[in-house]
């Protein structure tokens, strides 16, 4: 799930609001983007805090807000990078630890973060585990109506997969019964920053393909906040058993591979999924 989440914010990221590109989502190199500073082949944010949510996953310790937070403090001052919204990455900078981020952050964002963090969560035993996890992540930055709603819906997606709740086809409705969202409707057009958006594109890309290399470039061609999308699409689609898993061997390759690239995500995910169907928290 990590690995292809990471892959996917990578191949994504050289196109994120960057429409002028989109000629070359052929999936044969990871591309630079036109204004980001960001190496092709590195992850952004939306893996960094992912990583961080399945560190305590793994780790079974509460999940409590400051746990959380502490969290997503030590993942960024390990191993700064770009990718982040330019305002958090400076709150990143400045703060020390979990309990200065709950003082200090202002939490009543809707947009997309607590939803490109979620995909882990999914591991949890059951649909109220994963609300009740998801919900309590969401809340310390997007802590709205839209914002926890898309977070709780993304992480749904990948425990809908990861525990063979039923057919890709159905993913919409599934959703729907739990979490209040036009989740069933297809997406159509550009994906702008409020996280229902990143959402709902990801649901309608996952349940119209069924490989993971044709999944990645649908989810670059919405446009808009496509790293989003395709992070939180190819991480359920990891988990899928209709979807072929045929991402292209150069770009796992060309991912990132520092102290926490490639083959840490690979070893935290082995740990993630030995825990699925375990009491967790």
């Amino acid at each position: 799930m990590l690995l292809e989440l990471a892959i996917a914010d990578a191949y994504g990221a050289g196109f994120e609001y960057a429409d002028e590109m989109i000629a070359n989502n052929d999936l044969s190199r990871y591309v630079e983007h036109p204004r980001f500073r960001l190496n092709p082949g590195s992850y952004t944010d939306d893996t960094q805090m992912s990583i961080a949510i399945a560190e305590v996953i793994v780790a079974q310790t509460p999940w409590t807000p400051e746990v959380l937070a502490d969290s997503f403090v030590r993942a960024f001052k390990r191993d700064e990078r770009e990718g982040y919204s330019r305002k958090f990455y400076h709150f990143l900078g400045e703060i020390q630890d979990g309990e200065e981020f709950l003082t200090k952050i202002n939490p009543d964002s809707d947009k997309s973060g607590g939803a490109m963090r979620a995909a882990p969560i999914g591991i949890y035993p059951t649909p109220e585990k994963v609300i009740e996890a998801a919900t309590i992540q969401a809340a310390i930055t997007h802590n709205t109506t839209d914002g926890i709603n898309a977070a709780v819906a993304a992480a749904l997606m990948s425990h809908y997969f990861i525990y063979r709740l039923g057919a890709k086809r159905k993913l919409g409705r599934f959703l729907e019964s739990y979490v209040s969202g036009e989740w069933n409707k297809p997406w159509e057009g550009k994906v702008k920053s409020k996280g229902w958006m990143s959402v709902r594109a990801a649901i309608t890309a996952v349940m119209r393909n069924d490989s993971m290399s044709e999944l990645l470039q649908d989810c670059i061609a919405f446009t808009g906040d496509v790293d989003t999308v395709a992070a939180i699409a190819l991480a359920a689609g990891s988990c899928s058993e209709e979807i072929r898993q045929d991402i292209p061997n150069h770009l796992v390759a060309g991912l990132e591979n520092g102290a926490y690239g490639r083959d840490y995500l690979i070893e935290l995910d082995k740990q993630l999924m030995s825990l699925v169907g375990k009491k967790i928290g």
